[in-house]
């Protein structure tokens, strides 16, 4: 029978990667999810990542695993849990495993899945393609495309239709009702979030950058609303002190409540970071702040975009800034302009 018209009855995705790269695979997850729409999906990821894949709706299981401590715990230990993995993956007899990152360990575990097919992404130096045994081959990963279509391209042999390529989460009334009530109250037709973290400082427009956009967006009535995550608890008092009074805070969320809060805010403006990503599939208009060094293949999935990129990220200008901003708030509907897409 074709791989294209057969109906596998348990298949599991192997979809390990950062916040950001899980994110970005959700309309590959969504594509499985139509194309098999009665199998049982079961999705091995990491952590974080795997309240993501569970919030998205596409998995009818979410096996998480924590590969930090896999990779830095006692090794008699990880041992012990990498057997257990195997053997709990082989209890649930997979038909079909598709490992849409392909990482020399994800393919070996696909291995000893004993899942009779194995369809596993082509990376050139990453992947163990002599474990694969799917015919036709996925192509080789093009790393000049978008991270999402790099995904999509791995189920081609499947014959999966990966035209629609946005995801929107749908947000719960108990998520929205408790971030309305905890830090916005009445006020949010004039909502502009901000989110100031990146991890590696290359990546970060500077503090008291994005505290005089604070202060120009509050000149022109609006709210600042300052997200920060956990990596960010170091630069919560600098916050407190250079940010205007009116900015809101906002900390201490989970992954679904953070998507609930970007939800409500007018536009996102944002380093390249993971929680991007999060506001972008909230719907929320993204203001993106990007060295150009860094690389265009890992836009977020919204047709909501505005970039503003220089030699580097601290030559962006505070003025630019604002009239990017207003630019993508005025800009309307999703149909009157479109500011970048992948």
């Amino acid at each position: 029978m074709d791989h294209k018209t057969r109906n596998f009855q348990n298949i599991l995705v192997i979809d390990f990667g950062q916040l950001g790269d899980v994110v970005l695979s959700l309309p590959a997850l969504k594509a499985i999810r139509h194309k098999f729409a009665a199998s049982n999906i079961a999705v091995l990821t990491g952590m974080a990542a795997g309240e993501i894949v569970t919030l998205s709706g596409l998995a009818d299981e979410v096996i998480k695993v924590d590969r930090v401590e896999l990779r830095d715990g006692p090794r008699l230990a990880s041992i012990a849990k990498i057997f257990r993995l195997v053997s709990d993956i082989r209890r649930r007899k997979i038909d079909l495993v598709i490992d849409l990152h392909s990482l020399s360990e994800t393919n070996l575990l696909a291995f000893l899945s004993k899942a009779k097919h194995r369809l596993l992404a082509n990376r050139e130096s990453r992947s163990l393609d002599i474990l694969s045994n799917f015919s036709p081959s996925p192509p080789k990963e093009d790393k000049a495309k978008h991270l999402g279509d790099r995904y999509l391209d791995v189920l081609i042999p499947l014959g999966v239709d990966g035209s629609d390529r946005r995801f929107v989460f749908q947000t719960s009334a108990v998520d929205l009702e408790f971030v309305r009530a905890k830090f916005f109250n009445d006020s949010q037709d004039r909502l502009i979030g901000i989110f100031p973290g990146a991890g590696h400082p290359s990546r970060c427009w500077s503090l008291d950058n994005f505290a005089q956009l604070a202060s120009r967006l509050v000149s022109d009535g609006y709210i600042p609303v300052v997200f920060l995550g956990p990596e960010e608890k170091a630069i919560k008092d600098q916050v407190k002190a250079l940010f205007p009074p009116s900015t809101i805070l906002v900390d201490g969320l989970s992954l679904a409540q953070f998507i609930a809060a970007a939800g409500l805010v007018k536009a996102f403006v944002t380093n390249d970071t993971g929680p991007m990503h999060l506001a972008a599939c909230a719907g929320t208009p993204i203001l993106l702040l990007l060295d150009e060094r860094a690389p265009m293949t890992y836009l977020p999935l919204t047709d909501r975009l505005a970039i503003i990129r220089d030699k580097t990220i601290d030559k962006i200008s505070v003025d630019e800034t604002m009239h990017a901003l207003a630019d993508l708030i005025n800009s309307g509907s999703e149909n009157d302009k479109t500011f970048a897409t992948w």
